[in-house]
């Protein structure tokens, strides 16, 4: 399996037919917080999250599902979308708020991560919490060309993301025990993740408090909670995965 990471969406080349040499996995990652929430709705119960770049689409989506079935999660500039239901914050996903329910979710990058790679036959999204249960169902699927895609800010470089990224390759690394199931590294991109995580691997947290975003999402208030929530590497098990395009569901 070789993997190659991305660190932004318009960094991401075209998507091609696997026959064409292109990729037959995507795993995006927005640690802060998009995909980490996504991961803890799905661990909740929720029935599905339907992911959208664009709130006007979101809203046309939304009005066609049933009120007592739909929540709509919304987030820029790391503030919850005034009106919206939830922002992004994976503590707010609890059990009794979206059970049984599909999230209309919209965030200043991740989802526009999503759209990016929607086409690839195998869409995966990936957190510290959840990200040896990622890279084993990589291997379990026998991927041949994984690309992990971050979702920066606003098409800028993020720390946090390279260093998930990093953890789901040192995790795909450390499974793949059997010699025909080996692991190699696609690009510079994927070997600098790899070696940001092997700095900061035991102590997440601080790498994504002193992050840019993480320093953002400081100035807005007391994210306390959220930091910790996102920092706890391998605390879920859940792999949110395509289902149809632009939806995820637990798998």
């Amino acid at each position: 399996m070789q993997i190659s990471y991305f660190p932004t969406s318009e960094a991401v080349p075209p998507v091609v037919p696997v026959a064409e040499g292109g990729p037959d996995a995507a795993v995006v990652i927005d640690v802060l917080r998009a995909t980490t929430t996504i991961a803890w709705a799905l661990e909740n119960g929720a029935e599905a999250i339907e992911a959208f770049a664009d709130l006007a689409a979101l809203e046309t989506a939304a009005q066609a599902w049933p009120a007592s079935q739909r929540l709509r999660a919304g987030e820029r500039g790391g503030q919850t979308v005034a009106g919206y239901d939830l922002g992004n914050s994976p503590l707010a996903v609890t059990p009794s708020v979206v059970g049984g329910k599909r999230i209309f979710m919209s965030t200043t990058n991740g989802t526009r991560s999503l759209a990016a790679v929607r086409d690839v036959p195998l869409l995966l999204t990936a957190c510290l919490p959840n990200r040896s249960a990622v890279a084993r169902r990589l291997l379990q699927r026998q991927c041949e060309t994984v690309w992990i895609v971050g979702s920066g800010w606003e098409g800028d470089y993020s720390l946090e993301d390279s260093l998930a990224a990093g953890a789901v390759a040192s995790a795909a690394t450390e499974l793949a025990v059997a010699p025909h199931r080996g692991v190699s590294l696609g690009n510079d991109e994927m070997l600098a993740a790899l070696a940001l995580w092997q700095q900061w691997h035991l102590d997440t947290e601080t790498c994504l408090r002193a992050a840019s975003h993480g320093q953002r999402l400081i100035r807005l208030g007391n994210h306390d909670a959220d930091f910790a929530c996102c920092a706890a590497v391998d605390s879920l098990q859940v792999v949110p995965v395509q289902a149809e395009p632009g939806v995820l569901r637990r798998s």
